[in-house]
């Protein structure tokens, strides 16, 4: 067990949530630190695992790559987050069922275990209901639960290791657990920002360091941080200046949490993303407008904080943002 630093979020107006105070939590599944960890800083450690039940995420491994759960049999959660790149697809927007389009890009699956709500809109309260609508949607999977646990209950595999699994078996519910709990075995621990928090003060140059320490002065910390460095509150995109209005061509997915809430304070709030691997999720933000992690954070210093910064204090953000890379396991 460690002790975590946590942050107490309040709302504030049509601004989303805001650092409020830190609190201090305990946390399992992380490495025991060592004398010279950093315990005080606003990002903490990702755990080692999230310790779930085996037989289940196995099902959920297979079932995640299974093209079964789509109408039309071509789409599976893998087409669109590919866990042997960067839990996305790399794409603009995925393509679902039928070649449509998707309203949104695609976030990473890496460490949405570790998300506080699923989706960009946060429409979703768990993993498990993020699956359900994944499958319903019409233009993702296209599927009715009732095909998807036939089909199951046909599968040679699926049938007898869900009877195992659960006490009752094939059931839509067992389905979207499974997945989830196969989901929550990608999480990437060790990266080298992990390790320097845990002890380890040569695991990043003095560059990252700096970097580091201009993320916090600048504000970016605010709501990039905690375990997953985000993906823990809503916050408006354009707190500082419209960010739709300059950049034109509006959609509907640009409401954001409106479309879940119908309040207008909601309007183009967005749940904040995870920067856990954040070098390698381009193109970014729900739109894609964003090709690189250099336009990204020109982006973010205009509309979220309002501020100007030097080539060099950008550039020594980039590199501590390369830090957040972890490893993937993949496997239960």
């Amino acid at each position: 067990m460690i002790l975590m630093v946590g942050l107490i979020l309040k709302r504030s107006g049509n601004r989303g949530f805001v650092l409020a105070t830190f609190i201090v939590v305990a946390v399992q599944g992380v490495a025991q630190p060592s004398l010279a960890a950093r315990l005080d800083e606003p990002i903490v450690p990702l755990p080692a695992t999230l310790h779930v039940n085996v037989a289940r995420a196995d099902i959920g491994r297979r079932m995640f790559h299974d093209v079964r759960l789509s109408a039309d049999g071509k789409v599976s959660c893998a087409s669109c987050h590919d866990t042997a790149t960067s839990g996305a697809d790399g794409r603009p927007h995925s393509f679902g069922f039928r070649g449509q389009a998707t309203a949104v890009n695609a976030p990473t699956v890496f460490n949405a275990a570790l998300n506080f709500v699923q989706f960009w809109n946060g429409r979703a309260a768990s993993l498990e209901a993020q699956v359900d609508g994944v499958v319903q949607n019409p233009v993702e999977m296209g599927s009715k639960w009732n095909d998807v646990v036939a089909m199951a209950t046909r599968d040679a595999f699926y049938r007898p290791a869900l009877a195992a699994a659960y006490p009752d078996g094939v059931t839509k519910a067992n389905i979207q657990n499974a997945i989830a709990s196969y989901e929550r075995t990608l999480i990437t621990p060790n990266s080298r920002f992990d390790r320097y928090l845990l002890g380890d003060a040569s695991a990043i140059t003095a560059e990252e360091k700096k970097g580091y320490a201009k993320f916090k002065q600048y504000g970016c910390v605010a709501c990039h941080q905690g375990v997953n460095v985000g993906g823990n509150m809503f916050q408006k995109f354009g707190v500082m200046d419209d960010y739709f209005a300059r950049r034109g061509n509006p959609a509907k997915a640009d409401l954001g949490r409106f479309l879940v809430t119908g309040d207008e304070d909601d309007k183009h709030v967005f749940k904040v993303p995870s920067l856990r691997n954040v070098a390698l999720t381009a193109p970014y933000f729900h739109d894609a407008s964003a090709p690189t992690l250099e336009a990204a954070v020109d982006v973010m210093f205009r509309y979220q904080l309002g501020r100007v910064a030097s080539s060099q204090d950008k550039s020594e953000i980039i590199a501590f943002l390369r830090t957040l890379t972890g490893k993937v396991a993949g496997k239960p």
